[in-house]
């Protein structure tokens, strides 16, 4: 396995090119597999997440070309059923369901796995997939969805933590090729299900609404072949403005989407970081010191819950008290116990973590438990003083492409290096 090694306390200054976006990259290619036809995905980030999407797609009969961040896929002959072996290393890989259980009426596919964040069920897949006509079985680790044929209707897709992103992407998927309207209350509003809804109705489909809490989807025949280019990462834009914030640097987000950022551009001006729109790009600075601010993870529009860990670890620099309370997932405060080795002063009182900052950091050994959780270790480590190495950095390689040449073109002092 690799690490990180960073010598950190040098400001980043200069231009970082922001990669699309690995959840819309992800159900957009499953979303493939709904054609015989050729498709073509411009800007596809180079992931291991990604890479495993293309296997999967190959398993399951697809031909699939990647070159230069260029995705073709053509699915003329597909299987029903995805492998476990590379199913259960990706919690995204549930999204080929719907596509699956669309054209060919049944789907079976390996319970999923991903980050260790806390239950994420999939019910509301299921509940989706079963209004359509669907009849659902789970055994031996599988779940099976089955039907003669889907027919659409009125559904809510609510939850417990609200909407469902991958829930309303599998279910609006499922039903392009339903008989009639399906009606999607409750849906995600987040860009990456309306990047997914342009996609699928370049391809033929018939779908209003994306990116507001009602999706309707009127069900066609058959579906063809289109092309798309994703859209940016904002999560990756939000994690390079705050490290830029955290190191007292100067950095330009090339081809960021500020309006899909707006509740981290608030919450960073809030905490004392000027966010300007230049063009196309938005250029990310200190204004004046840092100062303390409260989080509260919601769904989109809220602030995202994949922010959460980056944002904490720029608060721990930031005099007074900031209470981060996270309202998605149960277990997203694991990166807590290695910020501490750093130096912070954090207390997780329910789901809440009360950061008491403006305690130098300094540099330690430190463990990445999760996706997210290794882009916050990774800021922290460009803010402390001394030498930080992050450990399992494979989670890291899952969403952000070449993380480490694009910190060092910033000027970050950061290697990869081999666990020891």
């Amino acid at each position: 396995m690799e690490s990180f090694l960073i010598k950190g306390g040098v400001p980043l200054h200069g231009e970082v090119t922001i990669s699309g976006a690995k959840n819309a990259a992800l159900p957009i290619m499953a979303a493939t597999l709904l054609t015989s036809e050729p498709c073509v995905i411009r800007r596809v980030p180079n992931l291991s997440d990604v890479r495993f999407m293309g296997r999967i797609l190959t398993w399951l009969g697809a031909k699939v070309a990647v070159e230069a961040g260029t995705v073709r896929v053509q699915a003329k002959k597909i299987k029903g059923q995805g492998d476990y072996d590379l199913v259960r290393k990706m919690r995204g890989s549930i999204c080929i369901m719907g596509p699956l259980l669309g054209r060919l009426k049944q789907a079976r596919v390996s319970l999923p796995g991903g980050c260790t964040i806390g239950p994420r069920p999939i019910n509301l897949h299921l509940k989706g997939f079963a209004a359509l006509g669907a009849k659902i079985t789970i055994e031996s680790g599988y779940v099976q969805a089955a039907a003669k044929r889907l027919v659409g209707t009125a559904m809510f897709l609510g939850g417990r933590a609200g909407s469902t992103v991958l829930g309303t992407a599998n279910v609006m998927m499922a039903a392009t090729l339903a008989e009639g309207v399906t009606v999607i209350e409750s849906a995600a509003c987040e860009p990456e299900v309306v990047d997914l809804a342009k996609f699928l109705n370049a391809m033929g489909a018939k779908i209003s609404g994306a990116g507001s809490p009602t999706i309707t989807v009127t069900g066609v025949k058959e579906l063809h072949g289109a092309e798309h280019e994703v859209i940016p990462d904002r999560i990756e834009a939000a994690t390079y403005a705050i490290a830029a914030a955290g190191t007292n640097g100067e950095v330009t987000l090339k081809g960021a989407r500020a309006d899909h950022l707006h509740a981290v551009i608030d919450k960073l001006h809030e905490a004392g970081v000027a966010v300007e729109r230049k063009g196309a790009n938005l250029l990310v600075r200190r204004n004046g010191r840092l100062k303390s601010s409260d989080v509260t993870t919601l769904p989109y529009s809220g602030f995202p819950t994949d922010v959460q860990a980056q944002m904490m670890a720029l608060m721990t620099l930031a005099p007074g008290i900031s209470i981060i309370t996270e309202r998605i997932f149960e277990s997203r405060f694991m990166h807590v116990s290695e910020l501490a080795r750093l130096g912070a002063d954090i207390e997780i009182e329910g789901p809440s973590a009360i950061v008491k900052g403006g305690r130098p950091l300094s540099g330690a050994p430190v463990m990445a438990s999760d996706l997210r959780a290794s882009a916050a270790l990774v800021v922290a480590g460009l803010a402390a003083k001394g030498t930080t190495r992050v450990n399992r950095v494979y989670h890291i390689d899952r969403g952000y492409e070449n993380i480490d040449g694009k910190l060092r073109h910033l000027g970050a002092r950061i290697r990869r290096v081999e666990e020891s």
